[in-house]
């Protein structure tokens, strides 16, 4: 059986495309990438995204990368649970990412949230990736 992983998918795109230097990439959409962008939005690492239907009538979703002073601002992107590999961490647990200079995406039982979030809301869950 073929399975593909979404997210690692996603961020690959990602990191191809700032290293080709793209102003625009697309990647498949789903509810979950959709909540991984919104805190890649909310933190600052990608400028916006927007839900778009290709003539197929399939969805993607068109993600504008950010820049500063011509280097990408992400500088490090890492999948770090895998289908055959889940990493479940308890929120006091959970190490801080380039002493609080990166972030860690975690899958909550209150919803996809950045690690500071969820200290703040006091909840642990699956980390999905770290970003610096």
């Amino acid at each position: 059986m073929s399975m593909n992983y979404r997210l690692a998918d996603m961020l690959a795109l990602i990191k191809n495309g700032q290293q080709a230097r793209l102003a625009r990439i697309h990647c498949q959409a789903s509810q979950l990438l959709g909540n991984v962008l919104d805190v890649l939005k909310t933190e600052g690492f990608i400028g916006d995204y927007r839900k778009v239907e290709t003539d197929q009538g399939k969805s993607q979703f068109e993600i504008d990368l950010k820049y500063h002073e011509g280097e990408s601002v992400i500088r490090k992107l890492v999948c770090i649970s895998t289908p055959g590999r889940r990493v479940y961490c308890k929120i006091s647990r959970l190490p801080k990412y380039y002493n609080g200079l990166g972030i860690a995406i975690l899958s909550t039982s209150k919803g996809v949230m950045s690690d500071f979030d969820a200290r703040q809301a006091g909840v642990g869950g699956e980390v999905l990736c770290s970003v610096f």
